[in-house]
């Protein structure tokens, strides 16, 4: 408790705070621009870090890295456009609801979950750091393939209509992931000579393309149209009550003890990061709301308004945040591509990560843990007013602006993730594919997800044959990679369980006709 009481002092310098709440508000605000996300924002304010004292600058990012995933929550849920990387689920279920004048109540779902998973991150930062940490480093090459396999069997949940226009879409995205070079050969394929492929599609502009462009064709498509015409210049219906009901955060409370566990374990886990995160913690919401609806057949289907399907991927990309810096502060191993710009930060001020950091600069570490706690109670308040301001916008747009609009994030967006023209041409394939996917009722999720996973998966397994001099079965040792036997029985059951419960779900609803 002493430790803890030296960071909590350290935390409430006034300029240190004021760090803590001007990294929590810009956080916020780059999240809502589409194409920023949380490693720009990250870059961005690096530099300043220079000039200011080591818990000044350390505060400051913490404030950052903790609040640009929720800012991205925003424009998906009102515009349909993620903000994020990892507000591609949100919008699913989010931008239905903002459709049917529930937009206040999506967002907050997205509020208050984002902060409950940014909180349970915290603590399990704050007290079972040191514990968390040696489980991290269990986690090579063998486990990272099992990990990413379990990941991709989450795509089950994601088949809720029709399996085999699913799987198409996995499939497609996984194809996308082969372009590029390969780290084992460094044999470039698919690339047609382009340089600006040998890296692979550009990621940013791909997400923005598939959902941000292909939103803003349907909108065109919908001001040609005449649709809605009788809705004046919303593009949403209505607001709708922001307030949360007792009886609807009661029903969400296992979604969020479920999404933050697992957001929690797969940001301890090095390189697997959020988005495979919101992708298993949506899987499972998913399977948990198949069941619910059984029992409440008014509830809306799954992808059409959930509230759970809001809830579980922005908890489990908050709860990412904190525990991702669980292997880095304790055995200076970055947990993503954001705690890796951390290193940089801490370098920065004369810092190493690990042991030495909670006996060199015991102040400074104990303030960077207490600062997540600090940060994810903050973004609450903050993220109302956010929320405010961003509706009072939407609503001052007729469509024909908001169409405008959409297009010069989008461009600039995808634009500014490396400067490149080709990026803007990447967007807008991406958003002809994305936009001819939605008429033929193509699910974008398990595409998505093939994408990023698929390069993760194939480099894994490459180096893992490789230890493994080609064998198999190192992935299924329970001596020396039991986690990855655990994973991989995860998997099977992921992808056999669906299967058994329509069988059973086939075999109850024939039984009276058979006893006849």
């Amino acid at each position: 408790m002493e430790v803890l009481a030296l960071g909590l002092k350290t935390l409430c310098d006034p300029l240190v705070f004021s760090m803590l709440l001007l990294g929590v508000t810009a956080g916020l605000v780059i999240g809502t621009i589409p194409g920023l996300n949380d490693n720009i924002a990250f870059a961005v304010f690096l530099p300043f870090s220079f000039s200011l004292r080591a818990d000044m600058a350390l505060a400051l990012m913490v404030g950052v890295y903790c609040s640009t995933a929720i800012g991205g929550a925003i424009p998906a849920i009102m515009m349909r456009v993620p903000g994020t990387a990892s507000s591609m689920l949100t919008l699913i279920d989010g931008n239905a609801m903002a459709r049917k004048g529930q937009a206040g109540q999506a967002l907050s779902i997205a509020v208050t979950s984002s902060v409950v998973g940014g909180i349970v991150s915290a603590l399990v930062l704050l007290f079972f750091a040191p514990l968390l940490a040696k489980f991290a480093l269990k986690f090579g090459y063998v486990e990272n393939f099992a990990l990413g396999v379990l990941g991709l069997s989450s795509v089950v949940g994601l088949l809720s209509g029709n399996v085999l226009k699913g799987l198409v879409s996995g499939v497609l995205g996984l194809l996308v992931a082969t372009i590029g070079f390969t780290l084992k050969t460094g044999q470039p394929r698919f690339v047609f000579d382009n340089m600006n492929l040998i890296e692979g599609v550009p990621f940013v502009a791909l997400l923005i393309g598939l959902f941000g462009v292909a939103a803003l064709f349907e909108l065109v498509e919908e001001i040609l149209v005449g649709k809605r015409s009788e809705g004046g210049h919303e593009v949403i219906p209505g607001i709708g009550s922001t307030k949360l009901s007792g009886r609807l955060i009661r029903r969400l409370v296992p979604t969020w003890f479920r999404s933050s566990f697992i957001g929690s374990a797969i940001g301890i886990a090095p390189g697997a990061g959020s988005l495979m995160a919101i992708y298993v913690a949506y899987d499972q919401a998913a399977r948990a709301y198949l069941r619910r609806r059984h029992q409440a057949p008014d509830d809306p289907r799954w992808g059409e308004g959930a509230p759970e399907g809001v809830a579980a991927p922005e908890t489990a990309n908050n709860a990412v945040v904190a525990s991702s810096m669980v292997p880095l502060l304790s055995l200076g191993i970055p947990g993503n591509s954001v705690s890796a710009l951390f290193i940089a930060a801490l370098a920065i001020q004369g810092m190493v990560p690990g042991p030495l950091l909670f006996t060199e600069h015991l102040d400074i570490a104990w303030m960077i843990l207490t600062g997540f706690l600090v940060a994810n109670i903050l973004m609450g308040p903050l993220s109302y007013l956010m929320i405010n301001t961003m509706i009072r916008m939407v609503f001052s747009l007729s469509k024909e602006t908001m169409v405008a609009a959409i297009a010069l994030l989008c461009l600039t967006g995808a634009y500014a993730d490396g400067n490149n023209v080709f990026n803007i041409w990447v967007a807008l394939m991406a958003g002809a594919v994305g936009y001819g996917m939605k008429k033929f009722n193509v699910p974008l999720a398990p595409a998505i997800l093939g994408i990023v996973l698929g390069r993760k998966i194939e480099d894994s397994l490459m180096s893992s044959l490789a230890v493994s001099d080609g064998s198999w079965w190192i992935f299924l040792d329970p001596k020396s990679h039991p986690i990855s036997l655990a994973l991989l029985v995860a998997s099977a059951a992921f992808l056999v369980g669906p299967v058994l419960s329509a069988w059973r779900r086939s075999i109850t609803k024939h039984a009276p006709s058979s006893a006849n």
